[in-house]
């Protein structure tokens, strides 16, 4: 089943029609049968306003979790990488033969993880889990087989250098999960289309240029909507985590 809130265009698509056949609603079935008298306008204006406050106040807080959970992912990629280049290092501390085998598998994983990032294919990310998942073992093996062996300071600390690669990934995928909840998307959905409705039945008349300025606030809403999917939207957005730091490793153990 296809989760709209993982398509912003398909967000900014259905919340414009939606809202713009809200107001259009409000000004058509709305006020024909009841007509809005000039004596209630004024307090008609007061709970307009403060629905569209509160819509653009749930818009601002919905914002701020995406650019918080956006950052969030940018970070965890930069710690990513960070693990991988410190034990990739660390395999020194590792007999010459084990070190050789784990810097060998760091290699493949770290193509792995920039997959991860630039991969938009459903199939081709769960063939990418499944290797990542696969070379985990190794690597985790790789290391704790000849630190077992021969027990020192200088094992163990490649041991724990390996624990951070492997919680790297968990906290990346974690964070990758982490998106606004559906149920905040209903809410501002729901209040958007009251004020829209609201906006539509307060309309002093139906002539054309009441009819434009009904069309401004669904297109605002909806564009503000879809900048909220764009930036909680890991994969199919436009504002996305570049794989940089990771990038930038794999040049550089190419080059070591």
């Amino acid at each position: 089943m296809i989760n709209p809130i993982d398509y912003p265009l398909l967000v900014f698509v259905l919340s414009l029609f939606v809202l713009w056949l809200s107001a259009w609603s409000g000004a058509s079935f709305l006020r024909k049968r009841r007509t809005l008298k000039d004596d209630v306008r004024e307090e008609f204006g007061v709970v307009l306003a403060a629905t569209l406050t509160l819509l653009g106040l749930l818009i601002g807080f919905s914002f701020s979790m995406a650019t918080s959970r956006y950052d969030q992912r940018k970070n965890y990629e930069e710690a990513e990488a960070n693990a991988i280049g410190t034990e990739y290092l660390r395999a020194d501390l590792l007999p010459a033969a084990d070190a050789a085998k784990v810097r060998a598998l760091l290699v493949n994983y770290l193509d792995q993880r920039v997959l991860f990032y630039t991969t938009g294919d459903e199939q081709q990310i769960r063939q990418i889990n499944a290797r990542t998942a696969q070379l985990q073992t190794e690597l985790w093996s790789a290391v704790a087989v000849p630190a077992a062996a021969q027990p020192s300071p200088l094992s163990a600390l490649a041991v724990a250098g390996m624990n951070d690669v492997l919680n790297s990934q968990g906290y990346t995928q974690a964070a990758w999960w982490n998106r606004i909840p559906t149920a905040a998307w209903v809410l501002m959905m729901a209040i958007a289309i009251c004020c829209n409705m609201l906006l539509g039945y307060g309309a002093r008349s139906s002539s054309r240029r009441s009819g434009g300025l009904l069309k401004v606030l669904p297109l605002v809403v909806s564009i503000s909507f879809f900048l909220i999917a764009d930036i909680d939207s890991p994969r199919n957005g436009v504002i996305r985590v570049h794989p940089e730091n990771l990038d930038s490793l794999v040049v550089s153990l190419r080059a070591h």
